[in-house]
């Protein structure tokens, strides 16, 4: 992969490093193998008549590749050097795509020799394979199908999260379809779960879903959908929903599973009530899906209480019994649960313990409906009419001060020795004192 050198430095003609890795492989295997005697027909040798005049590589490396599976029991010091030449024969074939599938199926396997560092082994032959592939050669996606699948089953996602700005990148240059970017993003989104990431995972199932949508009622876009749903509302982080419900085949769910979409809209933009209804109506739903409902109690609580809290824009205070009220909880844990709704970033605001009432500095809206932009419709009108009255007091401070500045250009002030004369500054100072000031909200 980009970022890690190339490690495959063998040289040699291919008919001596064929029957090199021959040997070794006839080796490994035992007395039953005759790899050599196999493949030496095959090899070109100007000085034995009995030889073809050109090297039949096709033939040769589908036995040496059929044969590499024993490699992945070979000893750990071996292990590397036996693929980087096994790497370096293919590379010479006319279309060694056959062949590096192949060899990424052997290395996504355990390498039973070293249980403990096979892994990193295997990453480190399959990012010398990746670098043997031109660059813009869509022969790279399998073998980064089979680097995501090494890393899915160690859980070091980490180790490949800085070649994440160039995923979609690749997909471009790549020119795959719809059906292979969906399998990258799919296998990225796996790893991400497996090591306990549910945003990475979240957000690259989404990229997988979204490729599904010029055929959005088909039933992979089905499950997809539902995958990512459930994936969303079981993140105890994500709080916004509106990039499902943007998609065909999530609208596709109000005919195929409505109870799938009608949680998504009691989600997206109604309150506790609704969902403890939901509850109700559809007894098992949850557990039967694998659902955690503490978690979907809390994250429903919070969505609430943020819609209460933007419901108050305009008298900026929430009383703590209705918020108790609308979240179903006793009063003395109200604050409990606007203190867990500031951390999660959904509201701002300060507690009063002597007014029992939360006072709200900022509010998350949940949809962006009409009513929405006509409230910052009006804000921005407001902010309009403040900043024009600073801008004429401003422009009337300014022609005073011209008007002062010609003043005593043109003689204003003590002249000839007569009395003294205030300067119109300090003459006009009580009438600037007593001029009204304009508060800007």
């Amino acid at each position: 992969m980009p970022g890690f050198p190339k490690l495959s430095l063998v040289e040699g003609a291919f008919e001596e490093l064929g029957l090199e890795l021959a040997a070794y492989l006839d080796t490994a295997k035992g007395e039953s193998s005759n790899l050599v005697a196999e493949i030496t027909p095959l090899l070109a040798d100007p000085e034995k008549s009995d030889r073809p005049k050109e090297t039949d590589r096709d033939a040769v490396l589908k036995k040496l590749v059929g044969a590499c599976s024993i490699l992945n029991g070979a000893p750990e010091r071996e292990l590397q050097a036996a693929y980087n030449l096994l790497i370096h024969l293919v590379s010479q074939a006319e279309d060694p795509d056959m062949y590096i599938a192949r060899i990424c199926q052997y290395l996504k396997s355990p390498i039973t020799s070293s249980p403990h560092n096979g892994a990193g082994i295997a990453l480190g032959i399959l990012s010398t394979l990746y670098n043997t592939v031109e660059p813009d050669d869509s022969t790279r996606f399998n073998v980064l199908l089979a680097i995501v699948e090494v890393i899915k089953g160690t859980g070091n996602f980490e180790t490949f999260e800085p070649q994440l700005k160039n995923v979609d990148s690749w997909i471009q240059e790549w020119e795959l379809e719809a059906k292979e970017a969906r399998s990258l993003y799919l296998s990225i989104s796996d790893a991400a779960a497996a090591a306990k990431e549910p945003e990475q995972s979240y957000f690259y199932l989404l990229k997988a879903l979204k490729t599904t949508q010029n055929e959005a009622s088909s039933p992979e876009a089905r499950d997809l959908s539902i995958r990512a749903l459930k994936l969303a509302l079981q993140n105890d982080k994500h709080f916004d929903f509106q990039d499902l419900t943007a998609l065909d085949s999530i609208q596709s769910l109000r005919k195929s599973d409505q109870v799938w979409s009608e949680l998504l809209e009691i989600f997206s933009a109604q309150n506790y009530d609704d969902f403890a209804d939901f509850k109700e109506a559809n007894n098992d739903f949850l557990s039967t899906k694998d659902l955690d409902e503490d978690v979907l109690d809390k994250k429903m609580r919070q969505l609430t209480l943020a819609s209460l809290a933007a419901q108050a824009s305009s008298t900026r205070t929430l009383p703590y019994g209705r918020i108790a009220k609308e979240l179903n909880i006793p009063t003395e844990d109200v604050e409990m649960w606007v203190i867990d709704s500031i951390r999660s970033g959904l509201v701002e605001g300060k507690l009063s313990q002597a007014k029992q009432e939360f006072l709200v500095h900022r509010s998350t809206y949940r949809v962006f409906t009409d009513n929405q932009w006509r409230e910052v419709a009006s804000r921005l009108e407001t902010w309009r009419s403040s900043l024009t009255n600073v801008l004429a007091v401003i422009r009337a401070q300014k022609e005073e001060f011209v008007r002062e500045k010609e003043a005593e250009l043109t003689g204003s002030g003590v002249q000839n020795g007569q009395g003294y004369r205030p300067d119109r500054r300090q003459r006009n100072a009580p009438e600037r004192q007593q001029q009204q000031s304009i508060e800007v909200e």
